[in-house]
């Protein structure tokens, strides 16, 4: 049987969009946090915590994700999230940012193939709680991987989630299902796959090629289509109706935090850079929820896009 997870990302997967998805839309998904990254002083942002709080994610299966290449924050991080009541973690390999590569971060460090030894020689040394590894599949080239998995397949890795990219592909181009294919063949850790799975005809032909595959996650289609993962286990299709009552609770769990107009409006337009896809005529809509500044002028667009424009029959996401 196939499970999913919710793969992170940042500014939308974080516990108001994930308390108002186990809502609307229950299941068995497994969520992975947007990455804690602590600081040189192995201090966590009040944010990071509060996000990972357990008593915000009741009834989540949430596993928290740490950006980091400094074995000692990474533990420090580790024990924090262990008093909480975590019972593993996930390692940031793949995240492409710029800002986050340049540190040797994320996907930065895969080409730094010697510290990332010694970084995953302390970790698993030193955690006591199972790692799970979220990775791309090279830096410049997926020629890299051969050695990167070589590298992965020397420590008792929980997991190993491949997006097969690399940082250089950042969300464009298609993936590479070669590379994907030697992690399925080579890797001694589960594997799980990620990368495009928008619709259902997508995660078909990702297990025609790995029909022993068991695990996806998906990230975009599924901010963009909350009930992807019940259509991709055979279920019902979305209906408007779900979709206003899951865009109320959105929007309410933002004022519950006691956020103003504008960063509200910032995060709801986020969502909507994906959830348009889901109407024909979305462009001018989307434009109109664009130029909004207060509450009460978004609402208005968001209510003449549901009272105008009924939902696709094969809505599907598209970067």
């Amino acid at each position: 049987m196939m499970r999913f997870s919710c793969a992170p990302m940042e500014g939308l997967t974080a516990r108001v969009f994930r308390k108002a998805f186990v809502q609307h839309f229950p299941n068995d998904l497994r969520f992975y946090s947007p990455f804690i990254s602590p600081t040189s002083s192995s201090d966590l942002s009040s944010t990071e915590m509060k996000d990972v709080q357990l008593a915000d994610n009741q009834g989540i299966d949430l596993v928290p994700q740490i950006l980091s290449n400094h074995a000692h924050e990474f533990l420090f991080t580790v024990e924090k999230l262990q008093q909480l009541g975590y019972t593993e973690v996930n390692l940031n390999l793949g995240c492409p940012s710029g800002t986050v590569t340049a540190r040797g971060r994320g996907s930065g460090f895969l080409k730094r193939k010697e510290e990332l030894k010694v970084f995953l020689d302390e970790i698993y040394a030193g955690s006591p709680l199972p790692i799970s590894i979220k990775t791309r599949v090279g830096f410049d080239a997926e020629e890299e991987f051969a050695d990167i998995l070589e590298l992965y397949n020397r420590y008792p890795v929980h997991e190993l989630i491949v997006h097969p990219r690399v940082r250089q592909d950042f969300y464009k181009g298609k993936v590479r299902m070669d590379a994907f294919a030697l992690a399925m063949q080579r890797s001694r850790a589960p594997v799980c796959y990620n990368g495009d799975i928008f619709c259902v005809e997508d995660l078909r032909a990702v297990t025609e090629l790995f029909p022993t595959l068991d695990h996806v996650m998906v990230g975009r289609g599924l901010v963009a289509n909350p009930a992807l993962v019940r259509e991709l286990s055979g279920g019902a299709k979305l209906t408007k109706e779900e979709l206003m009552a899951y865009h109320e609770t959105l929007l309410t769990g933002f004022r519950d935090l006691g956020w103003n107009d504008r960063p509200i409006i910032s995060h709801m337009k986020e969502f909507w850079h994906y959830m348009s896809c889901l109407f024909p005529d979305h462009a001018k809509y989307r434009k109109r929820i664009g130029k909004s500044q207060d509450l009460t002028g978004y609402r208005m667009a968001v209510e003449s896009l549901f009272r105008e424009q009924e939902l696709l029959e094969h809505p599907a996401y598209r970067p």
